[in-house]
């Protein structure tokens, strides 16, 4: 059977898609087109995992930009249009949509054509793109129990955020090793999302010294980020470089995640379904950009993570340093996250798309 896979916008979005095709393609050997912008993060994880990738017009409808309103809302138009005509072209059995405006005009046009649609809820809250494509889909599937209220009755159901492959078969020894770690150091690993994060890396840098002395770090930057945090790595003794792991970006971090001791990351969608399944205790340090307020303060409810506002970075070593000394504090929060995990739901969607199309 051929599917289709539409969302995107950031990489929370694009991976659970991405997900979900691995288990179709090496289960039934499934054909998979993949459907989204031309610039957005989705297309480098589509093509990376080798799958056909079909270029749709869309963009942000939400901005304070009089160009890049006029543009989302010209996009909104075109996109449908431009969808339809591949999807008649493609005839996928079902269309898999996971959010973000990459996937607004996908879902549409699937209602169009009469291409049965399952919507994937990535975050706790649903978004606009979400709550748009629930109206056109067939069934509804979310991360988190407490997200059903605010989606359709009848129609929706709990599979957890289904998770890559990498996370499910990936070891602290080998993240150790494609790392570069010393494996008698306790690591932390630093990401600020698929799209870095300015704010965090300037905190981080004001305590790198001190951090390192500690721990040795994993520090996923964002390629725009990691040009003058190179220069702050040279401004440190040898001893110290060798303990800071800079990255811009990696495809490994189920590996970087295994070998980590302690995160410290924004809250996207991922973070619902990577944290729990490699039951790596966190802090989280919510973004002001979608909902993620929410994920961040179900991961601490939940007793798997403690939630950082961005106001308050200038304590973010010092609360690295206490859960660093605090061995059986650590190993709680790893149970509590793990306690939250759902390593089948990738399998559950994927046998979920194929009722769907059925």
């Amino acid at each position: 059977m051929k599917f289709a896979l539409a969302g995107g916008g950031t990489g929370g979005h694009a991976y659970p898609a991405i997900a979900v095709a691995e288990r179709l393609r090496e289960i039934e050997g499934d054909t998979i087109v993949y459907y989204g912008t031309e610039h957005g993060p989705e297309r480098a994880v589509a093509e990376q995992a080798g799958f056909e990738y079909r270029m749709i017009p869309a963009s942000q409808v939400r901005s304070r930009s009089p160009l890049r309103l006029a543009t989302g809302l010209v996009h909104l138009w075109q996109g449908p249009n431009v969808a339809a005509r591949a999807l008649r072209e493609d005839r996928p059995a079902a269309l898999f949509a996971t959010g973000g405006y990459a996937a607004a005009p996908v879902g549409r046009a699937a209602k169009q054509v009469g291409v049965p649609l399952l919507v994937f809820l990535p975050d706790v809250r649903p978004g606009w793109a979400v709550r748009f494509l629930a109206r056109y889909a067939t069934r509804v599937a979310c991360s988190v129990e407490g997200s059903l209220d605010s989606l359709p009755k009848g129609r929706s159901l709990v599979t957890g955020y289904p998770v890559r492959k990498q996370f499910l078969e990936a070891t602290r020894e080998e993240g150790i090793a494609r790392f570069g770690l010393d494996p008698a150091l306790r690591t932390v690993l630093i990401a600020g999302g698929s799209l870095g994060a300015h704010q965090i890396n300037l905190a981080v840098s004001e305590v790198l010294r001190d951090l390192l002395e500690r721990a040795q770090v994993i520090h996923i930057s964002g390629v725009d980020e990691e040009v003058w945090l190179q220069r702050e790595r040279e401004k440190l003794p040898d001893w110290l470089r060798e303990r800071y792991h800079l990255h811009a970006y990696t495809e490994e971090m189920a590996y970087a995640m295994r070998a980590a001791d302690l995160a410290v990351t924004r809250a996207g969608a991922s973070t619902l379904g990577e944290l729990p399944v490699t039951g790596l205790p966190a802090i989280v340090i919510p973004g002001s950009f979608s909902d993620q307020h929410l994920n961040a303060a179900y991961l601490a409810r939940e007793g798997g993570a403690l939630m950082l506002e961005t106001a308050r970075l200038d304590e973010l070593g010092g609360l690295i340093g206490t859960l660093l000394d605090d061995a059986d504090r650590r190993e709680a929060m790893a149970a509590a996250m793990r306690g939250l995990a759902r390593p089948d739901a990738a399998q559950h969607l994927a046998n979920l798309l194929r009722e769907v199309a059925a």
